[in-house]
Protein backbone atom coordinates (compact mmCIF):
# COMPACT_ATOMS: atom_id res chain seq x y z
CA UNK A 1 0.00 0.00 0.00
CA UNK A 2 1.10 3.65 -0.92
CA UNK A 3 2.30 5.74 2.76
CA UNK A 4 3.57 9.10 3.10
CA UNK A 5 7.25 8.49 4.61
CA UNK A 6 10.55 11.04 4.61
CA UNK A 7 13.63 9.15 2.99
CA UNK A 8 17.03 9.25 4.23
CA UNK A 9 20.42 8.16 3.49
CA UNK A 10 21.68 5.00 5.74
CA UNK A 11 24.97 5.26 6.97
CA UNK A 12 25.86 1.57 5.56
CA UNK A 13 24.32 2.10 2.21
CA UNK A 14 26.03 -0.73 0.35
CA UNK A 15 26.19 -1.69 -3.65
CA UNK A 16 22.82 -2.47 -4.97
CA UNK A 17 21.63 -4.28 -8.03
CA UNK A 18 18.15 -3.89 -9.40
CA UNK A 19 16.06 -2.08 -12.69
CA UNK A 20 15.06 0.96 -12.14
CA UNK A 21 12.26 3.03 -14.14
CA UNK A 22 11.49 6.40 -13.57
CA UNK A 23 8.28 8.66 -14.92
CA UNK A 24 8.08 11.64 -14.92
CA UNK A 25 6.44 14.39 -17.30
CA UNK A 26 9.27 14.65 -19.64
CA UNK A 27 9.58 11.07 -20.02
CA UNK A 28 8.34 10.39 -24.09
CA UNK A 29 4.52 9.04 -24.47
CA UNK A 30 3.84 9.49 -20.69
CA UNK A 31 3.58 13.30 -20.15
CA UNK A 32 1.13 15.47 -21.50
CA UNK A 33 2.40 17.81 -23.55
CA UNK A 34 0.64 21.34 -23.89
CA UNK A 35 1.51 24.59 -25.06
CA UNK A 36 1.74 25.58 -21.65
CA UNK A 37 4.70 22.57 -20.21
CA UNK A 38 4.80 19.32 -19.48
CA UNK A 39 2.46 17.33 -16.82
CA UNK A 40 1.67 13.93 -15.69
CA UNK A 41 -0.50 12.99 -13.14
CA UNK A 42 0.28 10.11 -9.55
CA UNK A 43 -2.57 7.77 -11.65
CA UNK A 44 -0.89 7.80 -14.79
CA UNK A 45 2.65 7.25 -13.60
CA UNK A 46 1.56 4.58 -11.23
CA UNK A 47 0.26 2.90 -14.67
CA UNK A 48 3.16 3.44 -16.56
CA UNK A 49 5.64 1.31 -13.80
CA UNK A 50 2.57 -0.78 -13.44
CA UNK A 51 2.97 -1.86 -16.90
CA UNK A 52 6.54 -2.46 -16.98
CA UNK A 53 5.94 -5.16 -14.43
CA UNK A 54 4.24 -7.20 -16.82
CA UNK A 55 5.84 -10.41 -18.45
CA UNK A 56 7.25 -10.88 -15.26
CA UNK A 57 7.27 -14.24 -14.32
CA UNK A 58 8.99 -14.79 -11.29
CA UNK A 59 8.37 -13.50 -7.76
CA UNK A 60 9.79 -10.06 -7.40
CA UNK A 61 10.59 -7.41 -4.69
CA UNK A 62 9.54 -4.29 -5.54
CA UNK A 63 9.54 -0.29 -4.19
CA UNK A 64 7.98 3.04 -5.56
CA UNK A 65 9.56 6.39 -4.54
CA UNK A 66 7.25 8.89 -5.49
CA UNK A 67 7.34 12.76 -5.19
CA UNK A 68 4.06 14.93 -6.75
CA UNK A 69 2.46 18.71 -6.96
CA UNK A 70 -0.06 20.50 -8.23
CA UNK A 71 2.21 23.46 -9.35
CA UNK A 72 5.79 23.26 -10.62
CA UNK A 73 6.84 26.04 -8.04
CA UNK A 74 5.86 22.99 -5.46
CA UNK A 75 7.64 20.47 -7.56
CA UNK A 76 11.00 21.70 -8.01
CA UNK A 77 12.16 22.05 -4.41
CA UNK A 78 10.77 18.19 -4.04
CA UNK A 79 12.58 17.19 -6.86
CA UNK A 80 15.42 18.77 -5.38
CA UNK A 81 15.22 16.79 -1.94
CA UNK A 82 14.64 13.65 -3.75
CA UNK A 83 17.78 14.12 -5.76
CA UNK A 84 19.67 15.46 -2.67
CA UNK A 85 19.00 12.37 -0.94
CA UNK A 86 19.35 9.72 -3.50
CA UNK A 87 22.07 11.10 -6.36
CA UNK A 88 21.36 8.73 -9.22
CA UNK A 89 21.62 10.11 -12.66
CA UNK A 90 18.30 9.44 -13.23
CA UNK A 91 16.99 12.30 -11.02
CA UNK A 92 19.51 14.51 -11.72
CA UNK A 93 19.00 14.49 -14.96
CA UNK A 94 15.07 15.25 -14.23
CA UNK A 95 16.04 18.22 -11.80
CA UNK A 96 17.87 19.53 -14.89
CA UNK A 97 14.57 18.61 -17.33
CA UNK A 98 12.76 20.47 -14.70
CA UNK A 99 14.73 23.43 -13.90
CA UNK A 100 14.71 24.22 -18.13
CA UNK A 101 10.93 23.92 -17.99
CA UNK A 102 10.74 26.85 -15.54
CA UNK A 103 12.74 28.58 -17.88
CA UNK A 104 11.77 27.91 -21.28
CA UNK A 105 8.26 27.93 -22.88
CA UNK A 106 9.11 24.96 -24.68
CA UNK A 107 11.25 22.04 -23.22
CA UNK A 108 13.23 19.58 -24.98
CA UNK A 109 12.02 15.97 -24.38
CA UNK A 110 13.76 12.48 -24.24
CA UNK A 111 14.21 10.66 -27.20
CA UNK A 112 11.38 7.81 -27.77
CA UNK A 113 11.72 4.76 -26.54
CA UNK A 114 10.61 1.25 -26.46
CA UNK A 115 7.15 1.58 -25.04
CA UNK A 116 5.23 -1.14 -23.29
CA UNK A 117 5.87 -4.10 -20.60
CA UNK A 118 9.49 -4.90 -19.59
CA UNK A 119 12.10 -4.30 -17.05
CA UNK A 120 15.17 -2.87 -18.35
CA UNK A 121 18.38 -4.85 -17.32
CA UNK A 122 19.42 -5.33 -13.64
CA UNK A 123 22.30 -2.88 -12.83
CA UNK A 124 24.52 -1.67 -9.94
CA UNK A 125 23.00 1.25 -8.34
CA UNK A 126 25.49 3.90 -8.19
CA UNK A 127 25.91 7.04 -6.81
CA UNK A 128 28.44 9.44 -5.70
CA UNK A 129 29.75 8.41 -2.45
CA UNK A 130 29.41 4.66 -2.99
CA UNK A 131 31.69 5.82 -6.44
CA UNK A 132 33.89 7.78 -3.92
CA UNK A 133 34.18 4.85 -1.63
CA UNK A 134 35.02 2.26 -4.38
CA UNK A 135 38.05 4.60 -5.43
CA UNK A 136 39.34 4.55 -1.89
CA UNK A 137 39.53 0.62 -1.69
CA UNK A 138 41.23 0.49 -5.30
CA UNK A 139 43.65 2.81 -3.75
CA UNK A 140 44.17 0.33 -1.18
CA UNK A 141 44.34 -2.72 -3.04
CA UNK A 142 47.04 -0.49 -5.48
CA UNK A 143 48.89 0.58 -1.96
CA UNK A 144 48.90 -3.22 -1.43
CA UNK A 145 50.41 -4.74 -4.92
CA UNK A 146 52.93 -1.93 -4.75
CA UNK A 147 54.65 -3.47 -2.00
CA UNK A 148 55.78 -6.31 -4.09
CA UNK A 149 59.15 -6.05 -5.54
CA UNK A 150 59.90 -2.69 -4.89
CA UNK A 151 63.27 -0.84 -3.11
CA UNK A 152 62.83 0.08 0.20
CA UNK A 153 63.51 3.85 -1.08
CA UNK A 154 60.72 3.11 -3.74
CA UNK A 155 58.45 1.49 -1.34
CA UNK A 156 58.00 5.02 1.12
CA UNK A 157 57.76 6.73 -1.72
CA UNK A 158 55.48 4.72 -3.09
CA UNK A 159 53.47 4.53 0.31
CA UNK A 160 53.79 7.77 1.43
CA UNK A 161 51.83 8.53 -2.02
CA UNK A 162 49.16 6.04 -1.77
CA UNK A 163 48.71 6.96 1.99
CA UNK A 164 48.06 10.73 1.25
CA UNK A 165 45.62 9.56 -1.93
CA UNK A 166 43.82 7.12 0.06
CA UNK A 167 43.64 9.54 2.80
CA UNK A 168 42.19 12.00 0.66
CA UNK A 169 39.64 10.04 -0.60
CA UNK A 170 38.47 8.58 2.78
CA UNK A 171 37.74 12.02 3.55
CA UNK A 172 35.88 12.80 0.40
CA UNK A 173 33.99 9.58 1.20
CA UNK A 174 33.49 10.71 5.02
CA UNK A 175 32.34 14.34 3.97
CA UNK A 176 29.89 12.92 1.22
CA UNK A 177 28.42 10.60 3.72
CA UNK A 178 28.33 13.49 6.09
CA UNK A 179 25.49 15.21 3.45
CA UNK A 180 23.90 12.74 2.51
CA UNK A 181 23.00 11.65 6.14
CA UNK A 182 22.26 15.22 6.96
CA UNK A 183 19.64 15.47 4.16
CA UNK A 184 16.08 13.96 4.16
CA UNK A 185 12.83 14.49 1.38
CA UNK A 186 9.38 13.86 2.01
CA UNK A 187 7.80 11.06 -0.68
CA UNK A 188 5.19 8.48 -0.94
CA UNK A 189 6.68 5.39 -1.01
CA UNK A 190 5.21 1.57 -1.98
CA UNK A 191 6.53 -1.31 -1.08
CA UNK A 192 5.73 -5.10 -2.33
CA UNK A 193 6.73 -8.90 -2.90
CA UNK A 194 5.69 -11.63 -5.09
CA UNK A 195 4.02 -12.34 -8.13
CA UNK A 196 4.71 -9.14 -10.93
CA UNK A 197 1.04 -9.16 -12.07
CA UNK A 198 0.05 -8.85 -8.41
CA UNK A 199 2.53 -6.09 -7.08
CA UNK A 200 1.15 -3.97 -10.17
CA UNK A 201 -2.06 -4.41 -9.44
CA UNK A 202 -1.46 -3.79 -5.54
CA UNK A 203 0.19 -0.34 -6.56
CA UNK A 204 -2.54 1.12 -8.81
CA UNK A 205 -4.71 0.63 -5.92
CA UNK A 206 -5.47 3.63 -3.92
CA UNK A 207 -2.60 6.41 -6.15
CA UNK A 208 -1.96 9.32 -3.32
CA UNK A 209 -3.06 13.01 -4.41
CA UNK A 210 -4.74 12.30 -8.11
CA UNK A 211 -5.54 15.44 -8.46
CA UNK A 212 -1.80 16.43 -8.77
CA UNK A 213 -0.38 17.62 -12.75
CA UNK A 214 3.44 17.33 -11.74
CA UNK A 215 4.79 13.66 -10.82
CA UNK A 216 8.46 11.98 -10.17
CA UNK A 217 7.87 8.47 -9.58
CA UNK A 218 10.81 6.04 -9.76
CA UNK A 219 10.20 1.51 -9.52
CA UNK A 220 12.81 -0.25 -8.18
CA UNK A 221 12.42 -4.26 -8.94
CA UNK A 222 15.07 -6.77 -7.53
CA UNK A 223 15.69 -9.66 -5.34
CA UNK A 224 16.32 -7.83 -2.20
CA UNK A 225 15.91 -4.34 -2.16
CA UNK A 226 16.53 -3.72 2.22
CA UNK A 227 19.03 -1.11 1.26
CA UNK A 228 16.22 1.20 -0.10
CA UNK A 229 13.90 0.44 2.63
CA UNK A 230 16.41 1.25 4.94
CA UNK A 231 15.81 4.73 3.74
CA UNK A 232 12.17 4.64 4.69
CA UNK A 233 11.07 6.25 7.53
CA UNK A 234 7.56 6.19 8.70
CA UNK A 235 5.31 4.75 11.42
CA UNK A 236 5.79 0.69 9.95
CA UNK A 237 9.61 1.22 9.00
CA UNK A 238 12.06 3.56 11.13
CA UNK A 239 14.69 2.98 8.63
CA UNK A 240 18.07 0.70 8.96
Amino acid sequence: MWRKAVLRMPGDMQALTCSMVPAHPWVYGVGRQEASGSYLSPTNAVDYLAGKLAGQGAEITATVFMICANSHAEFMPLVASLSGVLPLPALNQVQRMAQTAATQAVTRMQLPGKMGGGLPAAAVLSTSAQRLALNAQRIAEAKAGAALGASIGGLQSALAGFAEARQSALAMVSEAMTALQGKSAPAWVFTAKGAAASVGAAMKKDVPHQDAVFTLAVLFVGKDLGQLEAMIHDDSHAGA
